[in-house]
């Protein structure tokens, strides 16, 4: 196993999944301060972004599955082998613990702290985006009930003349200023 490569490929992925809870960091202070021009930009990057922790994941996993050991290859496939529903993503780890388990301790040592940050990270920011996205909807749902409140004609359900369901989106509700 090549030490310095898969140092560089946690490295990597660890600096990008920085960039991305930092770019989702920008995403929620501009939905909070309604700055949409800074919400779509955060947008269009988080694109790129995705793309790119996409090719460095595809390159470790290409890097982990490349690696063979003697002897305990069976073992590190035995999941696979056994139906394992969980074989990717644990056959994934397993392969990456077996390499590391090979190496000096000094370098086992720094692989897997970096490993283990950037599993940290992931799951950082796996909960960021809950909250958010938990904030989102209950704003939504605060939302659809003061309409429901404020306009109870609009509350059951209305059809298009399809007589297909329109949703409550409000889009084209006109409200007068002057109450």
């Amino acid at each position: 196993m090549n030490y310095e490569q898969c140092r560089d490929i946690l490295l990597r992925e660890s600096e990008m999944v920085q960039k991305i809870a930092d770019t989702q960091k920008t995403i929620q202070d501009a939905v909070s301060g309604r700055q949409w021009d800074v919400f779509e930009a955060g947008f269009a990057s988080m694109k790129t972004m995705e793309g790119e922790l996409a090719a460095i994941e595809e390159e470790r996993e290409r890097l982990f599955l490349d690696f063979e050991i003697e002897g305990a290859g069976a073992a590190v496939n035995a999941g696979e082998d056994a139906g394992d529903e969980n074989a990717g993503a644990g056959d994934s780890k397993a392969k990456f613990f077996a390499m590391v388990a090979l190496l000096p301790e000094e370098e086992r040592e720094d692989l897997t702290g970096l490993y283990r940050e950037l599993k940290l990270k992931t799951v950082k920011l796996r909960l960021s985006n809950d909250a958010f996205l938990a904030y989102l909807s209950s704003i939504k749902d605060s939302l659809k009930e003061f309409f429901d409140f404020a306009f109870p004609d609009r509350s059951g359900k209305t059809y298009t003349p399809q007589g297909r369901a329109q949703s409550h989106d409000m889009k084209s509700m006109v409200l007068n200023h002057r109450f």
